[in-house]
């Protein structure tokens, strides 16, 4: 009765001075009853809380010193009303008052105590005001609430890390705190957290906290995303396969990261970690059906490649570790009887990637990784990622093609001025071959040396040699892309630098019969393929040293194709230089091969690309060789639809009996400064080269090329 007349008629009193009285009878029946203080505690409690929300801040202190002598009297008998103490508690932290603020962290610290101490708390019950209240932006209420955190965490009777979910998103968003102190704590608490995963993954809830994860790896505050990748990175490593199903959502946070620049280097080597251990969870297994899947389980992926291990500092952060192999401790297995299938979600996985290649803003490194999950997931998952690529198959060559092209133009590999890369020199000039120094070709050995032309690096040229192994290692890869391949990289780098590095590789090409292949390829791109107007252009009158300069560097590579090299100097208009190769085609083995080439010929010659050309019949005066070179091809054709084609052209040139006329004056002049006996010389090396390959693979019992009885 006597606490009820303080309660109802002091301290809830409309008058202040009545209120401190009650406040202060309150807490000496508290300390009177002593013990037995605990039979009355909630009639104690509630008016002196009600008091905490007074207007006058000297009451708010009179409260909270009268609630530190019931909380102090009453200990472990308090923890029934913790809720609303912690409630309350809360609520004073953010006090703007100074008195009352040190008040309340006095009642702070008991009330921490005899949490401590007591076995009897009601984490359960505690929890939906925890996770309420750690959303709150006031900087006294976040401190408030991350020291309650650590404190539960410490206490060993109490398993926080079950109700984790539940509180980790509130936990990052107070990482982002203006305050040093607050982010401090946290990042502490963060820490502590997952040490303790790493010690009991077994009882961890990965899967809730996944998304959580993700949507922080994302965030624009560097400690965050940082911290939030770490503990990604963890979960993968730790999780295995549990994690597959967020896959998705893994790689939209993680993918971008990838391309930061030295200012996020710890991001984005974190996010490297993180993609490279999810894309090891995804496994032939993943390519089965729904119904083979039932043996699938849950598992954690072994570590096949030691991955960079790095240990939690007490931030939440990584640290460089120099053990490079996860401990035993970290790593959990799923017992056969929890065993749950798991599902990879493969359209997701590709419609993220998809984005990614799509976006015009992605960064170089996430393209590449992009690529390299396209092709693990074509590997480990053949008949599901078929289906799933089978309408983008065209879109994803043409992206690999943008971020090769990106990679090849990057300044990071110019090597002007430079050391050269990986220490072989990879320049050097392709000169043209004049009267004075008669160059060969087996002075110029060996992969190293590469066109020296503006916009040229290492890279661009290691690239040249990587794709033209894999059209040599992969026929059919260059039979049904080669061309789509050449074209599209001379729409997004510069056409003579292809072709001229092209040839200078195909150059010293061992397999004669590849190089012959390629050069044909080659030489039809760039006859025909609207991507290369310029260069054909470029080509058309050897104006400059460099048109003449990538002349010579083609023809010297077009010799190991014989009609190929008659097509170059009709692009050229060495009209004299292709009747002098004609001429030589009498000493060559004819096979069917090589007639089919002189027919593709003459119907090329019947297209537009040709135009000028057969403009210049016209012309008999000045362009005798022109006809002449025709009148060869003419020759070499078996009685067919070719043959009729060009004798028709043929026919239809004025004045046939001018055709003997081959000294008058050219109206176009031929470039003196070629030496065209020697490339003319250069071209029977390689012809006989040929020749003699021929004659080995028969001998070796090898198919031989088609050849004509005549």
């Amino acid at each position: 009765h006597v606490i009820q007349i303080l309660s109802q008629e002091f301290a809830l009193s409309q008058h202040p001075h009545s209120r401190k009285g009650g406040l202060i009878g309150l807490a000496a029946c508290s300390i009177a009853l002593g013990k037995d203080s605990g039979l009355y505690l909630k009639e104690l409690i509630e008016p002196v809380l009600t008091c905490f929300n007074d207007a006058d801040s000297r009451l708010r202190y009179y409260a909270c010193e009268a609630l530190y002598n019931i909380v102090k009297v009453a200990r472990g008998s308090v923890l029934p009303h913790f809720n609303v103490l912690f409630d309350g508690l809360s609520k004073l932290a953010a006090d703007p008052d100074p008195n009352v603020k040190s008040g309340s962290e006095l009642l702070d610290r008991l009330l921490k105590d005899i949490v401590t101490e007591s076995n009897k708390f009601d984490l359960v019950g505690f929890i939906p005001l925890l996770r309420e209240r750690i959303y709150s932006n006031n900087q006294y209420a976040r401190q408030f609430i991350i020291s309650w955190i650590l404190v539960l965490e410490s206490v060993p009777d109490i398993n926080l890390l079950d109700y984790l979910p539940e509180i980790l998103d509130g936990l990052f968003q107070i990482l982002g705190d203006n305050s040093k102190e607050i982010r401090k704590m946290c990042e502490v608490a963060l820490g502590e957290f997952l040490k303790e995963i790493k010690k009991t993954p077994s009882s961890v809830k990965f899967a809730e906290m996944a998304n959580i994860l993700v949507i922080h790896c994302q965030a624009s505050d560097d400690l965050i995303q940082l911290t939030a990748m770490c503990w990604m990175r963890e979960f993968i490593q730790l999780a295995g396969r549990v994690m597959l199903p967020y896959s998705s959502g893994i790689l939209t946070a993680v993918l971008p990261c990838l391309s930061y620049d030295d200012r996020k280097k710890s991001i984005k080597e974190v996010a490297n970690v993180c993609n490279q251990s999810l894309m090891k969870l995804v496994i032939p297994e993943d390519d089965e059906t729904d119904e083979g899947k039932q043996s699938l389980s849950l598992q954690t992926e072994p570590k096949e490649e030691s991955l960079s291990q790095q240990e939690v500092t007490s931030s939440g952060c990584l640290e460089a570790s120099s053990d490079s192999n996860l401990s035993s401790a970290s790593v959990f297995n799923v017992s056969s009887t929890d065993r749950v299938p798991v599902t990879l979600n493969l359209d997701g996985i590709v419609q993220v990637l998809d984005c990614h290649l799509h976006d015009s803003a992605t960064g170089m490194m996430t393209r590449i990784a992009v690529l390299k999950w396209l092709y693990h997931l074509y590997i480990k998952t053949p008949r599901k990622v078929s289906l799933a690529f089978i309408a983008d198959h065209l879109s994803v060559i043409l992206k690999d093609l943008e971020v090769l092209a990106e990679i090849a133009s990057s300044p990071a590999g110019q090597t002007e001025d430079q050391g050269p890369c990986d220490g072989s020199d990879m320049r050097s000039e392709l000169h043209i071959p004049v009267k004075a120094s008669q160059l060969s070709s087996s002075g110029m050995k060996g992969m190293e040396c590469s066109p020296s032309t503006p916009t040229m690096n290492c890279y661009f040229y290691k690239f040249m040699i990587n794709l033209l192994k894999r059209f040599s290692s992969e026929r059919k890869l260059l039979e049904t892309r080669g061309a789509f391949i050449i074209r599209q990289l001379c729409l997004l780098l510069n056409a003579e630098n292809i072709f001229h590095s092209m040839a200078d590789i195909l150059l010293r090409e061992e397999d004669l019969k590849f190089a012959s292949t390629m050069v044909h390829t080659l030489n039809t791109i760039l006859l025909t393929s609207s991507e290369l107007f310029q260069l054909r252009n470029q080509l058309k009158d050897l104006k400059t040293p460099e048109s003449r300069n990538l002349f010579c560097c083609l023809y010297r590579s077009w010799c190991h194709n014989p009609v190929t090299t008659v097509s170059l100097c009709f692009l050229t208009q060495n009209y004299k230089h292709a009747y002098d190769l004609i001429q030589k085609f009498g000493d060559l083995e004819v096979t069917v091969d090589f007639l089919t080439e002189v027919d593709k010929l003459v119907q090329l010659i019947e297209c537009p690309i040709f135009t000028y050309l057969r403009l210049q019949l016209l012309d008999v005066k000045n362009n005798p060789y022109l006809i002449k070179a025709l009148y060869g091809l003419l020759m070499l054709l078996p009685q067919s639809s070719a043959f009729q084609l060009l004798s028709h052209r043929l026919q239809c040139v004025p004045n046939p009996e001018l055709l003997t006329k081959t000294t008058l004056g050219f109206k176009k002049a031929t470039a003196t400064n070629i030496d065209y006996l020697e490339l003319l010389q250069h071209f029977e090396r390689v012809q006989n080269k040929h020749l003699e390959v021929r004659h080995q693979r028969a001998g070796r019992g090898e198919p031989p090329d088609r050849r004509v009885v005549l």
